[in-house]
């Protein structure tokens, strides 16, 4: 995710008021597993013998996500009519159960469910709280064996609300189309979901819009179909991608389509409005070339760009097509592209761990600006320190476990000159091993910073704990030993 300018001094502004009135910012509570910094009591409690449980195990959103079962793939259809707003859907979700179930959990936002199916048989359904939809099959799911739930629902989608960064998840274009994007919350907007990334899995959409409007998603675009004024958009997203990074945009797109030198396929969409944005985009693969010398292999079999007209406060990284405010410049788009290997293939295990997304996503930007500007990093990192040495409010933000509603606080400032530290103290040879390994044993699974600073120490053969408490885990500015490491003492 790329956080609008505007944005952003309204993040330093929380940060400032925070101070100012006393508040310590994601403070170790008493319980706490010091090696991950994650709450060791902040867990939900498991449910009753036979149920799922109501959380996924987060400590900053412990409802979201369920227990109990694991999802291989979901096929979403939805039918939606811009002029009235309505969407219908019907989700066929295909999960193993990881333990005796006689009920379970999904995550669905605002829409009603009118039926569930569980194998060939009705389900009991009962929609509780902001989010839970709790499911009773008519007979008991055995631990280790797949199943099959289809839900059918259909509403008026709503918004998340973020005091920050603007809202969320399905969201009406000043086209009078809709979108989806959102972080950490978007996709149980439009469809049910197991809502963790920790659960990633396969996804197939199936869009009827009114003829005249089309449909943009992640994956391989397949055929679409036309009948009684109406036309299905197909897409499938073979990669397991986290719920979060799913994304359905209806516009009057203009849609280019094209192939990477490797064969890889490229989607880019323009809503109307934005159709000067194809010089940037043009550039996607030099900068995914670019990338992958950085990163290793581009992690996915298709590629391209979503690009609004709208003026929301965030670009985002959905999975193989990241969708792209108006705002968007080239720098956005290295940006999210970075993230296809550092957010999207490599997903996060908590969202304390959001460092290992966005601060190295940033910094692709910097080693960018390297690459092909020719611009010295040393010395912005430098005028960056000097620019920020007094500003308590800057340094009190800390980059892993910084506290729910701090995540993009200051992963996106702090954590590059962190990043590019941490460069300069273990030298490139191993920076490049480092960026390039994670990326490779981490392909299509999650992962967590405490494993991240394993990797680092491994590579590095040294002892950074100190290293990593001063930039990362502290809340206080650097002592000289890690502000100014390596080559950037002068």
């Amino acid at each position: 995710m790329a956080i609008s300018s505007k944005a952003r001094p309204y993040l330093l502004i929380v940060a400032l008021v925070l101070v100012v009135v006393g508040v310590v910012v994601a403070r170790i509570p008493e319980g706490t597993d010091r090696s991950t910094g994650t709450s060791s009591t902040s867990a939900p409690p498991p449910g009753p013998p036979g149920a799922g449980g109501d959380g996924a195990g987060d400590p900053y959103y412990a409802t979201d996500g369920n227990t109990g079962y694991d999802v291989d793939r979901y096929d979403i259809a939805i039918s939606y009519d811009p002029a009235t707003k309505r969407l219908d859907g019907e989700a066929t979700i295909t999960a193993k159960a990881t333990a005796d179930l006689d009920r379970f959990n999904l995550d669905l936002h605002e829409l009603t469910v009118s039926d569930v199916r569980v194998g060939d048989q009705a389900a009991k359904f009962a929609q509780e709280g902001e989010h839970e939809l709790v499911i009773t099959p008519a007979s008991p799911l055995p631990a280790n064996q797949p199943f099959t739930v289809v839900v059918t629902y259909g509403g008026e989608p709503r918004t998340f609300d973020d005091k920050a960064l603007g809202t969320s998840g399905w969201q009406i274009s000043s086209s009078g189309g809709a979108f989806a994007a959102g972080e950490p919350h978007s996709a149980t907007s439009w469809f049910p979901a197991n809502d963790t990334p920790r659960d990633k899995a396969r996804f197939t959409l199936a869009a009827r819009v009114p003829n005249g409007w089309s449909v943009i998603a992640n994956g391989r675009e397949d055929a679409s179909s036309t009948a009684d004024g109406w036309t299905t958009f197909r897409w499938t997203e073979d990669t397991p991608l986290a719920t979060y990074l799913a994304t359905v945009a209806i516009d009057r797109w203009q849609v280019d389509r094209s192939q990477l030198p490797d064969g890889t396929e490229v989607v880019n969409a323009y809503a109307p409005g934005a159709e000067g944005k194809r010089a940037q985009q043009n550039r996607l693969p030099e900068i995914l070339a670019f990338l992958s010398e950085k990163f290793g292999p581009y992690p996915f079999d298709e590629a391209g760009g979503i690009y609004l007209a709208d003026n929301i406060g965030f670009s985002l990284e959905t999975q193989t097509r990241p969708i792209y405010a108006q705002w968007a410049d080239l720098e956005t788009v290295v940006h999210e592209n970075a993230h296809q290997w550092f957010g999207d293939s490599v997903s996060l295990e908590n969202w304390a761990d959001i460092c290992l997304n966005e601060c190295f996503a940033s910094y692709s930007q910097w080693m960018w600006a390297e690459a092909k500007e020719g611009a010295n990093l040393d010395d912005r990192f430098r005028a960056e320190v000097e620019k920020r040495r007094d500003s308590t409010t800057y340094w009190s933000r800390k980059l892993y476990d910084m506290g729910r509603g701090n995540e993009f606080r200051g992963v996106y400032d702090k954590g590059v000159l962190a990043l590019h530290a941490l460069r300069r103290q273990i030298g490139d040879p191993a920076f490049d091993q480092v960026l390039k390994g994670w990326t490779s044993q981490h392909k299509d699974g999650n992962a967590s910073w405490p494993e991240f600073e394993e990797h680092v120490e491994k590579i590095a053969g040294q002892d950074l704990a100190g290293f990593f408490e001063a930039w990362f885990r502290g809340d206080q500015r650097p002592s000289d030993e890690y502000l100014m490491p390596g080559a950037l003492r002068r």
